[in-house]
């Protein structure tokens, strides 16, 4: 009997260890694990919608889908960043505290004082901004599409206009909060959260599309989101009300010294990636009609889950970039940073190459399919740019942890050519013309200068912390 309990104890100790391996091998862990299984159902649910598309939507439909789609991307003008901010701020202070599961804190009275100021403030911000956002883009996004509709396109797209933005003003309004939370160290947590919206991603929009209500899809979407966030925040809060309804800390952060520099200039870089990956399909559907508008709206979505699932490696290591920055362990902080971003990038371009002969082969298998998209050599485009932009985005989780924003000036260049060339080059040239725009401007320019402003920022960073320990 002793034996056989030891050759248990032996084979478990083994298995921990392969799994221990791989997990070093990989950087998985189970916060990336529940993060991307979550992106995963997303593009199966996604994958499966665009098919759903294909068949209940036509070309015209599909125009006015991907063109809904991007207007309601306008919310990070309202959101101006602040959920990363939140998240920095957050994961700064709790590195003097300790968050109890019942929800109790104990440490440092300052740190808690600025915590509890963090997500009062947020609060307060998102509920401002989020009026504000329903205000503007309601009317914005009628006004947009009242004025390019042609009188031969019977497309019913009031009704699903007015329930997309409704749906995403309230998610907008809950998503800083599970900022909140994931910067309080509860990483694993929201990604469990994420996952569950990754089944809704599923469930929702295929409902709504086999129903025969297609535009109302992407208002549906972001309302599955928002009731499974909603049940999450609601049994977290043992932390948050008493945080929320704590008095006294509502100087403790200056919000003009210590939040307004990084936000604003944060808000502008993300403001500045709306018109680099959403401008192209309202410009298309203005200039060149909702069908080449449809096109490179699916096309552009595909190529983004390229870059959005594999993101989470990098993503999921913001909260400890924070800590390790606030200890001061910069050396720690390079060896997990490079190591996470080889693998990564590793992962991205497999799924590049495995993504491309897909594409070559629904050119032969399923052409009425890839009618609705872009020829192979322009998606290739696509795919290439995808790959700049998530190592444009590591880089930046990466200098952001520091509470700074170093690619404002990067940011507006890359937005300005994009928006630039997109006007002027897409209505004489259509899609080809978008493709080849958002390769040159944001994928070749936008991955050489943000490098260059990351090796630039680093080695400073590295100089700062010498001088501080020499002195």
């Amino acid at each position: 009997m002793i034996e056989t309990v030891t050759h248990i104890d032996r084979r478990k100790t083994v298995h921990s260890r392969r799994l221990a391996g791989l997990k070093r091998l990989t950087g998985l862990d189970r916060a990336i694990a529940y993060t991307v299984l979550a992106r995963v159902f997303q593009i199966a649910g996604s994958t499966g919608t665009v098919l759903l598309i294909v068949h209940f939507l036509t070309p015209i439909e599909q125009g006015y889908y991907y063109a809904l789609l991007s207007l309601v991307a306008l919310q990070t003008v309202f959101e101006l960043g602040f959920s990363f901010v939140i998240l920095q701020l957050a994961a700064h202070e709790c590195v003097h505290l300790i968050l109890h599961p019942d929800g109790n804190i104990e440490g440092d009275r300052a740190a808690h004082l600025r915590l509890a100021s963090v997500l009062q403030k947020t609060v307060r911000w998102y509920l401002m901004a989020g009026i504000v956002m329903l205000a503007t883009l309601l009317p914005a996004g009628s006004v947009f599409f009242s004025a390019h509709a042609r009188a031969a396109e019977t497309v019913r797209w009031h009704g699903p206009w007015i329930f997309a933005v409704i749906a995403t003003v309230a998610l907008f309004m809950l998503n800083p909060i599970l900022s909140f939370l994931d910067g309080c160290g509860q990483v694993r947590q929201v990604a469990g959260m994420r996952f569950a919206q990754g089944i809704a991603a599923i469930v929702v929009p295929w409902s709504v599309l086999i129903a025969h209500r297609g535009l109302w899809s992407p208002g549906a979407v972001n309302t599955g989101y928002a009731v499974v966030a909603l049940a999450f925040l609601w049994s977290r809060r043992g932390l948050l009300l008493p945080l929320l309804r704590l008095p006294g800390c509502a100087p403790a952060i200056a919000w003009r010294t210590e939040i307004w520099p990084f936000q604003w200039r944060l808000g502008v870089s993300f403001l500045c990636s709306w018109f680099t990956a959403q401008v192209f399909t309202p410009v298309l559907f203005a200039y060149r009609g909702p069908v080449e508008a449809g096109r490179m709206g699916m096309s552009m979505s595909i190529a983004g889950y390229l870059w959005a699932v594999v993101l989470p490696w990098i993503s999921t290591k913001a909260t400890p970039f924070g800590n390790l920055i606030a200890r001061g362990e910069f050396q720690a902080l390079d060896i997990l940073f490079f190591r996470t971003l080889k693998q990564s990038l590793a992962l991205v371009a497999g799924i590049a190459v495995f993504c491309m002969a897909g594409i070559e082969l629904l050119q032969h298998a399923f052409p009425r399919f890839a009618g609705r998209m872009l020829a192979p050599y322009l998606f290739a485009l696509l795919l290439l740019t995808a790959l700049s932009v998530f190592v444009v985005q590591s880089l930046a989780v990466y200098l952001r942890a520091q509470k700074r924003e170093p690619f404002l000036w990067q940011s507006l260049l890359v937005a300005g050519l994009t928006s630039g060339g997109a006007l002027l080059f897409v209505p004489h040239w259509g899609l080809s013309g978008a493709a080849i725009t958002y390769f040159v401007c944001t994928g070749a320019v936008g991955l050489l200068s943000a490098w260059s402003i990351f090796q630039a920022r680093r080695y400073g960073q590295r100089s700062l912390l010498e001088s501080w320990r020499s002195g």
